[in-house]
């Protein structure tokens, strides 16, 4: 373990960059709720706005998603600051909550909604209509599981 804490920021500033560049680079070349199908049957780029959060719960809630996201990223923060040393894999999983959480909140902020534009369907499912910085979370918080399993693991040995 060392000190990784410049990593998890320079992360969530990559994640981030890329996010907000996606999403205007989608919302400047999409109308709303426009469909590009890509693979056919299985991806496409679909432009949408979501006033919720995923699987769109809490409609209409903007205010509330924005206080309970300021209020993560100040307990992420604040955690990343006292903390002395970070895995590898704790760096990585927590700068990509980190940029995935700003994301999103920038587009709250801005906007009053999240932009969504990733479209899978599997079979018959169509998956619901998400973003990078919803990747960023999921991925994320997925490796923080793993790395706080990894990290139990070898403290019982």
């Amino acid at each position: 373990m060392r000190n990784n804490k410049s990593k998890i920021y320079l992360i969530s500033l990559i994640l981030l960059i890329v996010d907000q560049l996606v999403k205007l680079l989608i919302k400047s070349t999409f109308k709303l709720h426009e469909e590009l199908e890509l693979i056919p049957n299985f991806f496409s780029l679909h432009y949408l706005q979501n006033d919720g959060a995923a699987f769109s719960i809490l409609q209409n809630k903007t205010y509330l998603l924005v206080i309970v996201a300021i209020i993560c990223l100040g307990i992420m923060v604040y955690y990343i600051q006292k903390e002395k040393t970070f895995t590898k894999l704790s760096s990585i999983s927590l700068g990509l909550i980190l940029g995935g959480i700003i994301g999103n909140l920038l587009d709250r902020i801005i906007y009053k909604k999240v932009i969504d534009y990733l479209s899978f369907t599997f079979f018959t499912y169509n998956f619901p209509v998400f973003n990078i910085a919803d990747v960023g979370i999921t991925v994320g918080a997925l490796l923080l599981i793993v790395s706080c399993l990894k990290e139990e693991q070898s403290s019982n040995n």
